[in-house]
């Protein structure tokens, strides 16, 4: 199966092709080594890809090319493969849903190196059940965003919000929060940006959220434009298309204070070893969901509180 073949995952056989392709040059990984680890992840990783409708990033040639996102899926994909209908300005459009693990390696087979995914369900797809603040650092030193993590973090608490931590597998870290799905996206996106203009203000010389970089003026920038609808982001276990075949890794609060810890430190060659000594540290995330009825009073509270 150097080139190709078949794979029994569970009830399904996928097809394989081109094995040998070299999707990350500079590590060696190929389009084998892709399959063979969302084969090996998906149990872990399909909880938190049940029901989300998925963006799919495409290398067929490897990182070092050009790559494509596919949101439509192809009329050549297997009839067993899960597909939603979303509407889109203009129209509609019909996307992957991952129910198993074989559309995982399906997936994996069509150099599909990140399924990106909505931050809401099939069933209810206006109301998300995960709000995220993603921290991007304005270079590579990862303290920022330790010290960003931590202030979402406590900033959170403080709304009586429980929050979680993943690295993105680039430079920095999406703080996640569990929600119960009874607001829309509007709501939910309103109130990520007043938490994190009220974190901003609070500290203006650590974070800003100014979207242009010419004037975030080395701050770190607290970004939470994902929270809307059709808008994506990286589950966790998944691929990242950058050097060394980097994962999304949840970790747990403590983990920050690991000094060599970075956004890019899990990757396809070591991600199993930290999973074979580490539980999943967003087990049990969605039985904290929350509303955001209560946090909302608590944070207009603090921001009259604190002024402007």
């Amino acid at each position: 199966m150097s080139r190709g073949g078949t794979l029994r995952v569970g009830r399904h056989t996928v097809e394989l092709s081109n094995l040998d392709k070299v999707l990350f040059p500079d590590a060696g990984v190929t389009k084998a080594d892709l399959v063979t680890y969302y084969h090996e992840i998906a149990d872990r990783m399909l909880p938190y890809l049940a029901g989300r409708p998925v963006s799919m990033h495409r290398f067929p040639d490897g990182i070092d090319a050009q790559g494509f996102y596919q949101k439509e899926i192809g009329d050549y994909f297997p009839d067993w493969i899960g597909r939603v209908t979303v509407k889109k300005k203009g129209g509609e459009v019909t996307h992957v849903v991952c129910r198993n693990a074989a559309t995982l390696v399906y997936l994996a087979n069509q150099a599909c190196i990140t399924p990106h995914v909505w931050l809401s369900r099939e069933d209810r797809l206006d109301h998300p059940d995960r709000m995220i603040f993603d921290l991007d650092p304005p270079g590579d030193d990862f303290a920022p965003v330790r010290r960003a993590a931590r202030a979402t973090r406590r900033l959170l608490e403080e709304l009586d919000l429980p929050a979680f931590a993943m690295t993105t597998g680039g430079r920095g870290v999406h703080v996640v929060v569990p929600l119960d799905r009874g607001a829309g996206f509007d709501t939910a996106r309103a109130f990520a940006r007043d938490v994190a203009e009220l974190a901003a203000r609070r500290d203006p010389a650590e974070f800003t959220t100014e979207p242009r970089k010419a004037k975030r003026k080395g701050r770190l920038f607290l970004d939470t434009a994902r929270n809307a609808y059709a808008q994506t982001a990286v589950p966790p276990y998944a691929v990242r298309p950058r050097a060394g075949a980097p994962v999304a890794m949840p970790i747990g609060w403590d983990e920050l204070g690991n000094s060599r810890l970075r956004g890019d430190t899990y990757h396809v060659r070591n991600a199993f070893r930290r999973l074979d000594r580490v539980d999943d540290p967003w087990k049990g995330m969605a039985r904290r969901a929350r509303s955001l009825k209560g946090p909302r009073e608590k944070l207009d509270a603090i921001v009259e509180e604190e002024g402007p």
